[in-house]
């Protein structure tokens, strides 16, 4: 019985043989084993763990467990590649090629909840760590001079971030667009690829501000707040449009039991809410920093200038100034 069950369960847990770009639909059937095993997704995966892995262990090993990489920072990282997986391997990749609501899903993943955890997971540390030591100088000097590394920069910075993520999410939300990476397999990678580029250019920006900027704080809430407003309004936008926006999912939704308009809303919803709390946690949390650090100053001047320079410290004060 054994022997003849095996092979069943084996054939229900296999990826399916097709997917909806080659003309099948995911039902709540399917689900189970609609996993997308596509190779440029697998391999950079399996190789950012793999060296984040190695690395810590190299860190933790000679300085001792903790130091470098907290673990807690270590555990954002392992998070955000688990919502890697779930986004583009099991299940919301095949799902999302049947319902609207689920590919919306797949790209709040991509934009707002990966990214900002794979940044607060410190990775550079840990890959470069992971490499032999003579690497590590040959690949500094090619980053540097790297065509890739101005534009990286730029949208690292809050407010470049908060455009190009506009840019983004709005350029690819317009019906044609949506439509037609939905039929082609290339553009819905490049499209995957652009939300996961400018997320963790954006969310790079606002948690790794400028040193010695005291506004750094500031202008990534300004920047957060502000992408809040924009993606709040598209999500209502198509939330409430009171007609079908992309003929791609028409009559998709029936093995779920949704139509297309209940389906548009649902995606909608999760632009709107879910992503609203990321960017309005984000531009709270960093308002409050600054605020904090304002507040820090004002002490610390007010020590410094209402009083006056004790008889110990008196000598050191004027040698400093006879010297400046």
């Amino acid at each position: 019985m054994l022997r003849r069950l095996a092979p069943a369960a084996a054939l229900a847990l296999l990826p399916l043989p097709a997917r909806a770009h080659g003309g099948m639909w995911v039902g709540p059937e399917e689900v189970w084993h609609a996993w997308t095993l596509d190779p440029w997704v697998i391999v950079p995966l399996a190789l950012a763990w793999w060296l984040y892995g190695r690395g810590l262990a190299r860190l933790w090993g000679k300085a001792g467990t903790g130091r470098g990489v907290a673990p807690w920072r270590a555990g954002c990282f392992a998070l955000g590649m688990a919502s890697l997986v779930l986004s583009l391997v099991w299940p919301l990749d095949a799902m999302g090629e049947t319902l609207f609501s689920a590919h919306m899903a797949q790209h709040m993943v991509l934009l707002v909840l990966a990214p900002p955890l794979l940044v607060l997971g410190k990775p550079l540390a840990p890959w470069a760590a992971a490499l032999p030591r003579p690497w590590h100088r040959p690949l500094a000097r090619a980053l540097r001079a790297s065509v890739l590394r101005g534009p990286a920069a730029l949208l690292a910075r809050p407010w470049a971030g908060c455009l190009a993520t506009a840019v983004v999410l709005w350029g690819w939300h317009t019906p044609a667009a949506f439509d037609a990476a939905l039929a082609d397999p290339a553009l819905h990678a490049l499209e995957h690829a652009c939300f996961l580029a400018v997320g963790l250019g954006f969310w790079w920006g606002i948690l790794n501000p400028a040193r010695g900027d005291p506004l750094a704080a500031l202008s990534g809430a300004g920047a957060a707040l502000v992408t809040l407003i924009h993606s709040g309004l598209l999500g209502a936008l198509i939330s409430l449009a009171p007609v079908g926006l992309y003929d791609g999912y028409a009559g998709r939704g029936a093995p779920w039991g949704l139509g297309q308009l209940e389906d548009q809303q649902l995606a909608g919803l999760v632009m709107w809410v879910p992503g609203g709390f990321a960017y309005l946690g984000a531009g709270l949390w960093l308002l409050a920093t600054w605020l904090a650090r304002g507040s820090r100053a004002d002490t610390d001047g007010t020590a410094g200038h209402g009083e006056p320079p004790s008889p110990g410290n008196a000598g050191q004060v004027i040698g400093v100034r006879a010297g400046g």
